[in-house]
């Protein structure tokens, strides 16, 4: 009777198990216990990684509930700080999808308090940059106030405040969002300008003009001069050229007006968008987000052909590093793109391609450039996956799974660390290493699985390697058992997870600190969070433990300071 009851107290080795909690511990969403980041890691988590789709344990809507309680307390408690942060995160480009940080604006511009509606409202067009933006943080705010004059204020200055030609070019290409248009909110705006051009750019979008923009582009097409266009209409010319190619026109005709006044691909008429001659015009000035997001469409209509003008224009913009983090062009977004183009079919509809080797390369090395440089650290690093069953839910409403994106972000580190060891929590490879607990109710998959995967794989190669890896329970207190097992000598584990961790007989933070204890190494834990839920299995009281924000452009260099200081 002794012996067992030195398996259940042992004041040398800590060993509780993940059911149970230990000081500092809340109870997680799959039964275990983590503990609870506080909020302000929470913001930039739901900011980063947004809430859509949910997770394997939290629907989309609890967890946006729960992310927007954790915004409301970030901006009772500090709102300039977390209005800043709000601005910093979605002017940076740190996040694939601006619609977290709308929605945080929104709740800040809609907070009980006037002073943090103020400074949100000041922020406005910081955040909604682009008419999208615009629509969707009036969605969001119709939910949860009514229009007062600051709201009225904001609304107005964003068409006020705008270069002209940029308002105009907004106009055309993004008529209607979310069951609004610019004729709504400036009739609920109430703009007014003594600016002719502006002034006549307003009507034009309230139908108070539209008649008289005919006129100017027949001139257009005739050669006349366009100070006489200008003077018969102020509108931007823009907005002429929209007219003309909204009515019947010739195909060489239109492709002159999209190539003379830069017309984006949504100011077109839908049946113009399988003439190869227009894609060619577009692709001149295309922002480098409708690029990416149009290589299916550009490939399956033949301006992408190997040895093509138009394949090499797209390699030369992918592999021009400035343009791409000017234009905020987020990892995700290119691993996004590298997976669906790669495959060659669309994520949605039925649209087929044959993918250009060349773009799907330079996609490649496109993604790791993405990121902030990163110095290495030369420590010895032991990388894991956590490739449980709740890493299997999808990201940010993508094909993506947790577990796919987790193996890229590894490469990241993996490309620039020359000591590492990658490993998955699996215990179903010829190499794998079993835990020996027999708690859990998966026999023999309870381990850790060396993956046969390496900075110079493809990313394709890695994310079909990892979407395929069986999965067992989440237990991640494995890597530190494995390494303690095995002997090996780490520096620091980076375990990339969803900290729904509940199936070990230890906790994570034990098995980090027995490690350390009988391997004498003072050993770091990077846990990079990949997804917004409020759980870590980084201790927050802990300096040698930290918790980061998967995807977020910074986080392998924010986990290479950490390893190196």
């Amino acid at each position: 009777m002794t012996l067992r009851y030195g398996q259940h107290v042992n004041k040398i080795s800590s060993a509780t198990p993940q059911s149970e909690a230990i000081p500092g511990t809340v109870p997680n969403n799959a039964g275990g216990y983590g503990f609870a980041v506080d909020d302000w890691v929470r913001l930039d988590r739901f900011l980063i990684l947004g809430a859509e789709g949910g997770t394997y344990y939290v629907s989309e809507r609890k967890l946006t509930r729960q992310n927007a309680a954790a915004v409301e307390r970030c901006l009772a408690a500090d709102a300039q700080r977390a209005i800043d942060r709000i601005v910093t995160i979605s002017q940076e480009g740190r996040a694939a999808k601006n619609d977290a940080a709308i929605f945080a604006l929104a709740l800040a511009a809609s907070a009980p308090d006037p002073a943090t509606r103020k400074i949100a409202l000041l922020n406005f067009d910081h955040v909604c940059r682009t008419s999208t933006h615009l629509f969707h943080f009036i969605q969001y705010i119709e939910g949860l106030r009514r229009w007062g004059r600051g709201l009225r204020t904001a609304v107005a200055n964003w068409y006020l405040e705008k270069p002209v030609d940029q308002l105009a070019y907004q106009a055309v290409k993004y008529r209607q969002r979310d069951g609004w248009t610019h004729r709504d909110l400036l009739r609920l705006s109430h703009p007014r300008t003594h600016d002719r051009v502006r002034k006549a750019l307003f009507d034009w979008i309230c139908h108070r003009d539209k008649p008289a923009v005919v006129d100017p582009v027949a001139a257009k097409m005739s050669q006349v001069s366009p100070s006489f266009i200008e003077a018969a209409v102020n509108v931007p010319s823009i907005v002429h050229a929209f007219e003309a190619v909204q009515g019947q026109i010739a195909a060489d005709a239109m492709v002159k007006l999209i190539r003379e006044f830069n017309l984006p691909r949504e100011a077109l008429p839908t049946e113009a968008l399988n003439d190869p001659a227009v894609w060619e015009a577009l692709l001149v000035n295309m922002p480098m987000t409708a690029m990416i997001r149009n290589l299916g469409k550009m490939t399956s209509i033949g301006i992408l052909n190997p040895l093509s003008d138009g394949e090499k224009s797209v390699v030369t913009a992918l592999g021009n590093v400035e343009v791409m983090r000017k234009a905020r062009i987020h990892p995700f977004a290119l691993l996004l793109a590298q997976k669906v183009y790669g495959d060659g079919r669309g994520f949605r509809g039925g649209l087929t391609w044959s993918p250009s080797r060349r773009i799907v390369d330079t996609l490649d090395a496109a993604f790791y450039k993405s990121f902030k440089a990163v110095e290495p650290t030369g420590k010895r690093l032991l990388v894991a996956l956590d490739v449980s069953g709740s890493m299997g839910t999808t990201m940010m409403d993508s094909p993506l799974t947790c577990r796919e994106a987790a193996a890229a972000m590894a490469m990241v580190t993996m490309a620039v660390e020359p000591n590492h060891h990658i490993v998955g929590f699996t215990a179903d490879g010829k190499d794998a290493w079993k835990s020996g607990n027999r708690r859990l109710p998966y026999p023999g998959r309870d381990g850790i699985t060396p993956l046969d995967i390496g900075p110079k794989d493809r990313l394709s190669t890695v994310v079909e390697y990892t979407g395929a890896l069986n999965f067992g329970a989440t237990d991640c207190a494995l890597p530190m058992l494995y390494a303690l097992d095995r002997g090996l000598e780490v520096d620091a584990f980076v375990i990339y997870t969803d900290s729904e961790t509940w199936a070990g007989g230890v906790h994570p933070v034990e098995a980090l600190r027995n490690y350390c204890k009988w391997s004498g190494i003072p050993a770091k834990l990077v846990v990079v969070g990949m997804v917004s839920n409020g759980f870590s299995i980084a201790d927050p009281n802990d300096a040698g433990m930290m918790d980061v924000v998967g995807f977020d452009t910074d986080t392998p260099n924010v986990i290479a300071n950490f390893i190196r200081e």
